[in-house]
């Protein structure tokens, strides 16, 4: 047995109460000021080399030689505006704010190497810790990038919880993991009139609706089934009595789409769509889109070392190769567009499952966090010992 992992059953329970103390006090993305001081506090005594408030309340380390390659691990640490229902001892003390996408566990995964990697030290090349905010506004990657936090990296690894893996396994994948991403906003503009005359109006919530099941429904006829789209809407804002009219009504929504070029293409697509439901029935529509996240693309030879780091670790049965991509997005694409990386999904799911990402009875299994450790502990002391050419992603 690895003398690494000797020290990592040493550590997990003091990685444990870590762990639920972050759980027990989320920050919100942009505001994570005392989980970064915690984090670079734990860095400082295990000798890492620390800056503070890269990408705002970003936190980079390093270890090692400060010439010749690098590898990274980034990790993030924001937690989510949503009411904790799991009724846990350590649940958050924050109302309507939770670690409900488990960044409290990547935190104290990437604690948790820090810890082995610092005991192995000297390391014959150097290792760059991330820990980045703002993960959940996909914002968080564009401010560390901006700051400088990816100069001098080769590779850079990445890990996510995933509550469709059972604990103990995990999943890699090649290529495309995620989807790009945006956001959609779309205005439909009438004329307000008396609820009792419609016939007087231009009823911008019903057009509203139109434009809700229209776009579903194009979606099906008119673009490539064999390049999925999916475009949902999670606010509507219009109207101001229950007997008038409304002549505006907001639409707010996400799009997610696998295909680069297709997903380059879709916002004119949308417009068109949008204004032809709209002036068919004699209203008008503003419509904007941002875009919050291009694809995460795993490299191939990164993506090969860890899975067969992790079935050293942890067996084949349990690695497993995952067949679709996500529709979900990940902003870690923002730190991989011009280098090499790649993230692994990280089961959480207990005997008796777990709810998805973002519900507040989110509740992963804590035997996951050794799991997490392990896995890229092994593999970055791999990829130390013979590094891979950065060549491009």
């Amino acid at each position: 047995m690895d003398p690494w992992l000797t020290r990592l059953d040493e550590q997990l329970p003091e990685l444990l109460e870590l762990r639920r103390h972050l759980h027990a006090h989320p920050e919100l993305s942009g505001e994570e000021h005392q989980t970064a001081a915690l984090v670079a506090g734990e860095l400082r005594q295990h000798g890492w080399q620390v800056r503070e408030g890269v990408g705002r309340t970003g936190v980079v380390a390093d270890l090692g030689p400060s010439e010749g390659p690098r590898v990274g691990l980034r990790v993030d640490m924001d937690a989510l505006p949503v009411e904790e229902r799991t009724g846990l001892a350590y649940a958050s003390r924050r109302q309507g704010v939770m670690h409900a996408c488990g960044h409290d566990l990547h935190t104290c995964i990437g604690l948790g190497v820090a810890r082995l990697l610092a005991a192995e030290s000297p390391l014959p090349c150097g290792v760059r810790l991330l820990f980045q905010p703002a993960e959940e506004l996909a914002q968080g990657a564009r401010w560390m990038r901006d700051d400088g936090a990816l100069e001098g990296l080769s590779a850079l690894y990445g890990v996510h919880v995933f509550p469709s893996l059972a604990v103990g396994t995990i999943g890699v994948r090649s290529g495309s993991l995620t989807a790009a991403a945006g956001e959609l906003e779309i205005e439909v503009i009438g004329e307000g009139g008396h609820g009792a005359r419609p016939h007087q109006s231009v009823d911008a919530i019903w057009i509203a609706a139109r434009v809700v099941t229209g776009l579903q429904e194009a979606i099906s006829r008119r673009l490539d089934a064999l390049h999925p789209v999916v475009v949902s809407f999670g606010r509507i804002e219009g109207g101001k009595a229950f007997n008038v009219i409304a002549d505006r009504v907001r639409l707010l929504g996400t799009l997610r789409c696998l295909d680069c070029d297709l997903h380059g293409r879709l916002p004119a697509w949308i417009e068109d769509t949008v204004q032809a439901i709209c002036s068919s029935f004699g209203a008008t529509a503003t419509v904007s889109y941002r875009c919050i996240a291009p694809p995460v693309h795993n490299h191939p030879g990164l993506t090969d070392l860890l899975e067969r780091c992790a079935i050293e670790q942890i067996g084949r049965a349990q690695v497993q190769r995952l067949e679709h991509p996500s529709l979900g997005a990940e902003d870690f694409a923002e730190l991989v567009q011009e280098l090499p990386g790649s993230m692994f999904r990280l089961g959480v799911a207990g005997p008796d499952g777990c709810a998805p990402l973002h519900n507040g009875r989110f509740l992963p299994d804590e035997g996951s966090l050794g799991v997490g450790i392990r896995v890229l502990t092994s593999t970055l002391l791999a990829w130390m010992s013979a590094p891979i050419p950065a060549e491009a992603p």
